[in-house]
């Protein structure tokens, strides 16, 4: 009997393991690639999705009036009324921001107007103009008679004045609050943000407990 004859059977069998146990080898490789490849793919499709989502988180905004370059820009969600100023090149010469509330959060569809010193310095003229007509309404005449029909300040309700739109001249007409006050009034509006309620107008510097009791009947946000 050879000696090949002899472990014949044996070199069979060892041939065999060998081969299942590159056979489950190459099987752990392959899944172990595949896992990385998956995860490779993966990452890049994430990406994407988030990234569409942040465009779509977007809105139209049409500005006009005194800015430079007039018309509708896509601003992201978050933007504020400056942000849109800014996009469209800034504001002309002859822009007038006080009746307009730079801080305020944009909108989808939002038409933004600036407008010109001419036509704030109008709208002021009206406004003291109608306030004037009202009370001359409501004096009693050279009879002491009273006009009921008058309109009054308790029918408009413009007793209140809104501390996150008021104009400079505006907030000036409160009791306590000259033109240094009512400046840091707007500049706190725009730099920090609109006012959530009216105690808040305490943070601004210089208006305590004393100053807000005198002048929280007449505020409102």
């Amino acid at each position: 009997m050879t000696f090949g004859y002899r472990y014949r059977k044996q070199i069979i069998i060892s041939v065999i393991g060998i081969l299942l146990l590159l056979g489950v080898g190459a099987t752990f490789i392959f899944y172990d690639r595949g896992e990385e490849v998956t995860e490779e793919e993966e990452e890049p499709v994430i990406e994407k999705v988030e990234k569409k989502k942040e465009e779509e988180e977007e809105y139209s905004v049409d500005i006009k009036g005194e800015v430079k370059a007039p018309g509708i820009y896509t601003m992201p969600k978050n933007a504020r009324v400056i942000d849109v100023i800014n996009k469209a090149g800034g504001l002309t010469e002859n822009a007038d921001t006080t009746v307009i509330n730079l801080s305020k959060k944009i909108k989808d569809e939002m038409v933004i107007i600036i407008y010109s010193r001419e036509e704030v310095a109008s709208f002021e003229e009206t406004r003291e103009k109608e306030k004037y007509l009202q009370e001359k309404c409501l004096q009693k005449d050279e009879n002491s008679l009273k006009n009921d029909a008058c309109i009054s300040d308790t029918q408009t309700g413009s007793t209140k004045i809104n501390i996150n739109t008021a104009t400079l001249n505006e907030l000036m007409t409160l009791s306590g609050i000259g033109e240094a006050k009512a400046k840091d009034i707007i500049n706190y509006r725009e730099t920090v943000g609109p006012f959530q309620t009216i105690e808040d107008i305490k943070k601004v510097s210089g208006i305590g407990d004393s100053l807000f009791a005198q002048i929280k009947e007449n505020i409102t946000v």
